[in-house]
């Protein structure tokens, strides 16, 4: 008899084990809930429902950690991290939603997040392309179609250029090409609807014309991502989550195109930093509902490199999967930043090496995908990453 150590990294490695040692079926349905942990952090509960709330998870085999000055009720809010299994959390959530104190709301709140969790989005449609997710990392190619973006400024600004990169990346392996006229990088100069409509919409004219995969329109202004749609581009990625322009929106709802909102603030200041992204990536969601957008069209991105300082950055790289909380898929765009940069001591044009690191990690995490420049190797990376993560599932023909 020796003992090990298994590794559960999703339901379905779990009921593998379980399969392996001859449990039945039913059995094994019963069993799974009881497998998976989560850690629930919850800010600003009122004293008395925390009591209760730690009351009512001690007594399912759960625990929820206070802080010291609880014990002292000298204090009339406090967080808390609640832990427990799928079995327990479904138990706690009947008994909260006959508590008074807020704790019907919160108890509501959770079953909200474990449905996040646990029932993901299986596809994602840009137009007449249809992509699995879940199945392999999606690759989102890089096209900047400005002299000025820190990477590959001035390199693509002709249709001749901008279209011979497009089919480069297509027949290294990328899903769908993004599109930007304008950089974004820190100390940018912002440039007008006009210029950028000059810039973006004779590329997206040729190359949807030319390429047979779908193109994004990387953009912030609502005139430019309605000429974008209506010249053949199948999605829209905000790097400002549609509250920049707040008639952006209403475009993305109108054409019903899938977005990608990216984090970002004007401000760059955290209370707790996983906490005030999630909360200000929900505030970008409920305003596309708000504006009749699919909730199947939202894609999120943490914004790696916006309004956030290197160890904050590499903060957000390790708890990726806590993006998870709002059930929506996962872009990544790591690609040569700076925090890349900075951590290695390298200028952008060596810094291939340093963002395979980031995709790798990122798809381990639970990315969707990937926005990158060095498609080819990234494809490479990804494919790799897809084989050792989701076994035969991910071996999947391009």
């Amino acid at each position: 008899m020796y003992p090990r150590y298994v590794s559960f990294y999703n339901e379905e490695t779990l009921c593998e084990e379980m399969k392996k040692i001859g449990a039945d079926e039913a059995g094994i349905r019963i069993m799974a809930p009881k497998g998976k942990f989560y850690a629930v952090k919850v800010l600003e509960v009122p004293l008395k429902a925390a009591l209760i709330l730690k009351q009512e998870m001690l007594s399912k085999g759960g625990e929820v950690v206070l802080p010291l000055q609880a014990s002292t009720l000298s204090v009339e809010k406090v967080d808390v991290l609640i832990m427990g299994t799928f079995k327990q959390y479904k138990e706690l959530i009947n008994k909260l939603k006959i508590q008074p104190f807020g704790l019907k709301k919160l108890g509501i709140a959770i079953e909200k997040l474990l449905k996040n969790l646990t029932e993901k989005q299986t596809c994602l449609r840009l137009g007449e392309f249809t992509f699995p997710l879940g199945k392999r990392t999606l690759i989102m190619g890089i096209l900047n179609v400005t002299p000025d973006s820190f990477s590959d400024g001035g390199k693509f600004l002709s249709k001749e250029k901008a279209l011979y990169q497009a089919e480069k990346m297509v027949k290294e392996g990328a899903d769908i090409i993004d599109i930007g006229g304008e950089s974004t990088r820190p100390g940018s100069t912002p440039i007008s609807e006009e210029e950028e409509l000059a810039r973006v919409i004779p590329i997206i004219e040729v190359l949807s014309s030319k390429i047979e995969v779908p193109i994004s329109i990387d953009t912030y202004k609502s005139r430019v991502a309605k000429e974008a749609v209506k010249s053949g581009a199948k999605m829209i990625n905000d790097v400002w989550g549609l509250k920049k322009d707040p008639n952006i929106a209403t475009v993305v709802s109108r054409y019903q195109v899938p977005v990608c909102i990216m984090h970002n603030r004007v401000v760059p200041k955290y209370n707790d930093l996983m906490s005030d992204i999630i909360l200000d990536l929900q505030e970008s969601i409920d305003i596309a509902s708000e504006a009749g957008i699919d909730l199947k069209n939202i894609i999120i991105d943490p914004g790696i490199g916006f309004a956030k300082n290197l160890k904050e950055n590499l903060e957000v790289m390790r708890r990726l999967e806590e993006l998870k909380t709002l059930g929506r898929p996962i872009l990544l765009g790591s690609s040569r930043k700076s925090m890349i940069g900075k951590t290695l001591d390298l200028p952008v044009n060596e810094r291939i090496e340093g963002t395979a690191a980031t995709v790798a990690y990122g798809i381990t995490k639970g990315v969707d995908i990937v926005r990158v420049h060095d498609v080819q190797t990234m494809v490479r990376v990804a494919r790799m990453t897809d084989a050792m993560l989701r076994g035969e599932e991910g071996i999947e023909e391009r």
